[in-house]
């Protein structure tokens, strides 16, 4: 595969509309502008699970300013089988907090007041929430398996015998608890209705999967839907499938065709309507030589899901890829509770499986009384370890030395005396960290050229906030041989060729291919038929994402190196971690200034995996109660003294025509387990339930 030549990647641009950004000048969905808006609040059940034996909306349709009440007994009958999606289409609650009617109005304060004042009976039935009874009782099943790439089930070799005959055995369970979505724009919609046409603003990873699952739950033709994702402030995954806010807001202004609704979650909201990140249980067990080398890997997960919906957090998915081993064991399960259904949050699986993984693996090196580099070092494989393919290409190794030298690692035999300086416990640990190139089939580019010498690139793809804009720019004046400033990048409209998601870090790796294609055709169209002069009249060219024919033939991963300092202080238990640092091997770089702020923002994710996190879960109702800013903690700034993000140099040829594997997610994975290491390493008290909290040092 041909790789294009780098003259705009590479460069650290700031990002195109960053300065449009600080002013307030660039329109998030929810702030485009309308006019006469009407607003809407949702009504939710109060109950886990049950059944709805009366509604009364006369209070809430008697406030003045009220426009309509929706509910169950007036919503429009919807075109999905989606559980998650099929809202206000009978009587039955599914899990507490979902919407069973809302309130439109003139103002929002209008609509929030008389949504507090419809009243629901309810016939509440026993709910099952717990997840560790389930698992404890058998109540279980095998999920659906996604991707032939990452088999839930894989048993290679004799796990049993193997770890039977080794000579240091490790086995241990580890919990990650629920974690919500938090970015900091909210999901929010835009709806209108124009006789049968839809026109929609959504804070979107995906435009066309809104166009296409809105088209089919309310049977339209895609083409009688429209939708806008000029910006998106945050997302990490929540805001790739639609969910059920989305089709509230859709059904509200059927209630007032011409007029456009406006409907943003609250952050209370947030915690039921939009996914998270399932609780995982995973037990791990290792067996190695004397040598410490992998003879048996063992992994095994169970979290829950929930009864509309199946989503599987697949902790298990990164282990085949990671070590050498002749004997290989992949279990996961999942339990349907009467909970809202998980979703994707950033590296789903690899974040909280490799927290699991690689702290059996700093166990092992304890245990073997090799240092925690270098036992990951031997058990490089040569070969993808579960088929054998070669990958096209694995900086493992290099990222661990690289991360040693710079971080100035220290290689030990066993855990030391713990350090101590003013008081405080000193440690470092080390994780490894890793995420597949994935390839997101479905995309399509315009790319036209007027005689002045001027492209525009246009496609159905957004920007998150990551930089997407910027880069893609980059990635498409090297492709079509300009400058920068000769090419202007369409994004965020449907009316555009369709796109694939903005998700996986295969945004830019799947968009980029494609407009590196559409490049290609446009010259040769302007050689062969054009004596090699622009046409008068300009030239366009519309083209398919290519096929990469090295899919089958190699192992496609990107690799890193985790490492963090720790301190406990020796009276309070009070954790800071005042170092992490990173190196990554993500192919080509397009843009050092936005991939390491991606790396980081990772980095500092994990850190509040590891520290903070955790949703509360109260069995009695069946609801996340610490559902604010205020009580679930994420890391702030104070949290966050020094993150480093590296990269080495790496191009594979193998990838895709510009040679990037994306850099959004692997930035947590490994993060947590590094700082759990170097906590153990700081204290001696290994910590296999995160988040990381004082109460669970009270040994020191």
């Amino acid at each position: 595969m041909s790789i294009i030549p780098a003259r705009a990647m590479g460069r650290p641009l700031d990002r195109f509309d960053g300065a449009d950004k600080v002013r307030g000048l660039a329109p998030y969905a929810y702030e485009h502008p309308v006019a006469r808006p009407a607003y809407l609040s949702a009504v939710r059940s109060t109950i886990a699970t049950g059944q709805i034996m009366g509604i009364d909306c006369s209070q809430a349709s008697a406030q003045p300013g009220v426009l309509g009440v929706l509910t169950h007994l007036n919503a429009p009958r919807l075109g999905t089988d989606d559980g998650e999606l099929r809202i206000l289409q009978s009587e039955e609650v599914a899990f507490r907090g979902q919407f069973v009617g809302a309130v439109i109005a003139e103002t929002s304060e209008i609509a929030r007041h008389a949504a507090g004042l419809v009243r629901v009976d309810y016939r509440p039935r026993p709910h099952d929430v717990d997840l560790e009874s389930s698992r404890e009782q058998g109540r279980l099943r095998v999920p659906q398996q996604i991707m032939p790439m990452f088999p839930v089930t894989v048993d290679k070799g004799d796990v049993e015998s193997a770890l039977a005959a080794a000579s240091v055995r490790v086995e241990h369970n580890y919990r990650t608890p629920w974690y919500n979505h938090n970015p900091i724009e909210p999901h929010t919609t835009i709806a209108c209705w124009n006789d049968d046409q839809l026109t929609l603003y959504v804070s979107t990873q995906y435009l066309m999967g809104v166009r296409s699952t809105v088209a089919a739950a309310f049977r339209l033709d895609p083409q009688q839907v429209r939708v806008y994702a000029p910006h998106v402030g945050g997302a990490f995954g929540s805001k790739v499938p639609v969910h059920s806010d989305l089709i509230l807001a859709v059904m509200a202004a059927q209630l007032v065709p011409g007029r456009s609704v406006r409907f943003a979650l609250t952050r209370h909201q947030m915690f039921t309507q939009t996914g998270y990140r399932s609780p995982t249980i995973q037990r791990v067990r290792l067996g190695a030589d004397a040598e410490g080398r992998l003879t048996a890997v063992d992994h095994e997960s169970f979290e829950q899901t929930s009864r509309l919906g199946e989503f599987a957090e697949h902790a298990t998915r990164a282990t085949p890829t990671m070590y050498a081993t002749p004997h290989l064991r992949i279990r996961q399960q999942v339990a349907a509770l009467d909970l809202p259904t998980p979703s994707i949050m950033r590296a789903p699986g690899e974040s909280v499986g490799m927290f699991a993984l690689e702290s059996a693996m700093d166990e092992l090196a304890v245990a073997c009384g090799l240092d925690p580099v270098e036992l990951r070092l031997r058990n490089e494989p040569v070969a993808h370890p579960l088929d054998g393919r070669p990958f096209s290409s694995r900086g493992l190794a290099a990222c661990l030395r690289e991360g040693a030298r710079r971080f100035g690692w220290q290689p030990r035999q066993a855990t030391t005396t713990p350090s101590r300086q003013d008081g405080w416990l000193v440690g470092t640990g080390v994780a490894a960290s890793t995420y597949p190139v994935l390839r997101l089939p479905g995309s399509k580019a315009t790319i036209r050229v007027t005689p002045d010498g001027r492209y525009t690139v246009l496609m159905a793809a957004v920007d998150i906030g990551t930089g997407t804009r910027t880069a893609l720019t980059q990635v498409a004046a090297d492709a079509l041989r300009v400058d920068l400033a000769q090419v202007e990048l369409r994004l965020g409209d449907t009316a555009y060729p369709p796109a694939a998601q903005e998700g996986g870090s295969a945004g830019i790796t799947s968009w980029g291919a494609t407009i590196c294609v559409g490049a290609d055709e446009l010259r040769r169209r302007i050689a062969a038929e054009h004596g090699g002069t622009i046409p008068a009249d300009g030239l366009e060219v519309t083209v398919d994402m290519p096929e990469n024919p090295h899919l089958e033939q190699y192992a496609m991963h990107a690799f890193g190196a985790q490492f963090a300092e720790v301190r406990v202080h020796g009276e309070t238990g009070e954790i800071r971690v005042p170092r992490q640092l990173g190196v990554f091997a993500v192919g080509r770089v397009v843009n050092p200034k936005t991939a390491r702020s991606q790396l980081i923002g990772g980095m500092t994710m994990g850190l509040s995996m590891a520290l903070h996190e955790a949703s509360l879960l109260d069995p009695r109702y069946g609801h996340v109660i610490n559902h604010d800013l205020a009580t679930y903690h994420v890391s702030s700034n104070a949290d966050v003294p020094a993150v480093q993000a590296h990269w080495i140099a790496e191009q594979d040829d193998q990838l895709n025509p510009v040679g990037i594997k994306g850099a959004g997610e692997i930035g947590i994975v490994g993060a947590a387990a590094a700082i759990a290491n170097a906590v153990h390493h700081a204290t001696g008290v290994r910590v296999r339930e995160l988040p990381i909290t004082l109460d669970k040092l009270l040994t020191v």
